[in-house]
């Protein structure tokens, strides 16, 4: 199995439009064989600069090609897969105020009013 990823391995990326295939050069095999070797799946994220700057080169040279529907995926050795995603960025949360503070003022205005 090890060589048969070297001899013809590709990379699968996660994108949100669905997974895609590049093909890597032989040396970057190596190091993607390497790089995969204890985790199958490896996020973005938790890669190194180094490693992020080869898999965005990687994507950026080549046209992602989806190979399920051009090849049977059992005959093509995947190294590894990259979870590709683009950061979700959340809108803002409203600041809110702490909850003692609120509870404090209801007891003070209550204590006012009593008096």
């Amino acid at each position: 199995m090890l060589i048969e990823k070297l001899a013809a391995g590709v990379v699968q990326v996660q994108t949100p439009i669905g997974p895609r295939y590049v093909m890597p050069s032989f040396l970057q095999r190596i190091y993607l064989v390497w790089m995969f070797r204890h985790f199958p799946i490896l996020p973005h994220a938790v890669l190194s600069a180094r490693q992020q700057r080869m898999i965005d080169r990687m994507c950026g040279e080549q046209e992602f090609s989806s190979l399920a529907y051009a090849v049977d995926m059992d005959e093509i050795p995947v190294i590894g897969i990259v979870e590709h995603r683009p950061p979700i960025l959340a809108d803002p949360l409203p600041s809110r105020r702490p909850a003692g503070s609120a509870s404090a003022n209801s007891l003070a205005a209550e204590a006012r009013q009593r008096s």
